[in-house]
């Protein structure tokens, strides 16, 4: 089976990291983005078809040097498409059932079961939902009794939302979805699943977890939900620290400094003594000099915070 990740975007809401580094390769607890989201998926499928318009050439020479178990092909899109116009640039590698999924969401998706759900539906996709809260923000799903989709709502007042259930970003699609889509800019969820609900659009609910990465907040949200559930072991680097977990601490230099909770730091990293760094990132080559305050934030590699310097809420990077 193939698997088509929508990673066109230029990653703008995490620069200036990205202006450097291609979002799916920014680590997430040890493992690139994307790297977490191909290891999520089953056994069945062995090919991944990455569809890029930003930094190809270092997804590509990511995944030649770093094998990940599946053959990845790389597309190659000469400006963003959207979501349905990036899946209608690799047609060419889509001739039976596929998965779709968007390249910067973490969750708990069973796809065996998607995929399960929709051959026993039989339709031409089916979407898979999460139940939110408050589903203001996101693009709202109708269901009928059989869970077939009768309405989009794109972000509702909450007053007028039909549904709590909001597309997750993971489908399963037949081949002839590409017939219905047409070249250039085009969003599937806008532009072509309302004009195939006659052709069985189906939804599939999923519990557990559910994040988008695409922000500073929210990819440290996913960051501190992963070393909750993993719990990862860390590295003894650190001389005289007082270190609150969970933690993933690669080996480096620290000392006399307070670490974490929610705290990833890579291998290579240079923390002085009197430093706090908490629910943040810091990459490869960073260095934080004497009583830097480190909180809620990402620094980039081989960034050098000042002593003294509170950070708080940011993402620092070298252009």
């Amino acid at each position: 089976m193939k698997v088509v990740i929508l990673a066109g975007g230029y990653g703008t809401r995490l620069r200036p990291l990205t202006y450097s580094i291609p979002k799916p390769l920014v680590p997430l607890v040890g493992k690139p983005l994307i790297v977490r989201m191909i290891e999520s998926l089953p056994q069945s499928v062995d090919t991944v078809v990455l569809a890029v318009s930003y930094m190809k050439e270092a997804l590509e020479e990511h995944f030649q040097s770093q094998p990940c178990g599946k053959k990845v092909v790389v597309v190659h899109e000469a400006s963003p498409l959207g979501t349905g116009g990036a899946i209608k640039n690799v047609a060419q590698h889509l001739d039976e059932t596929f998965i779709a999924m968007n390249g910067d969401c973490i969750s708990s998706l069973d796809f065996r079961s998607l995929v399960k759900a929709h051959r026993e539906n039989g339709g031409i996709g089916t979407i898979a939902l999460w139940q939110v809260g408050d589903p203001t923000a996101f693009g709202v799903v109708e269901l009928d009794k059989a869970s077939r989709v009768i309405n989009f709502q794109e972000k509702p007042k909450r007053e007028d939302a039909r549904s709590d259930l909001i597309n997750a970003g993971y489908y399963v699609f037949e081949p002839e979805i590409l017939d219905y889509i047409g070249k250039g800019q085009v969003s599937i969820e806008r532009e072509v699943f309302p004009n195939i609900l006659d052709y069985g659009l189906f939804g599939h609910r999923f519990t557990g977890h559910w994040m988008d990465c695409g922000t500073r907040e929210s990819f440290l949200a996913a960051q501190a939900m992963i070393l909750d559930l993993e719990q990862p072991s860390s590295a003894s680097a650190c001389e005289g620290c007082s270190i609150e977990p969970p933690n993933l601490i690669r080996s480096g230099a620290a000392r006399g400094a307070r670490l974490g909770p929610h705290a990833c730091i890579e291998a290579g990293v240079a923390i002085s003594e009197g430093c706090q760094v908490s629910n943040s990132l810091i990459m490869k080559g960073a260095v934080l000099e004497p009583r830097c305050l480190v909180t809620d934030s990402i620094i980039g590699p081989k960034v050098v915070v000042a002593k003294d310097c509170h950070v708080t809420e940011s993402i620092l990077a070298i252009k």
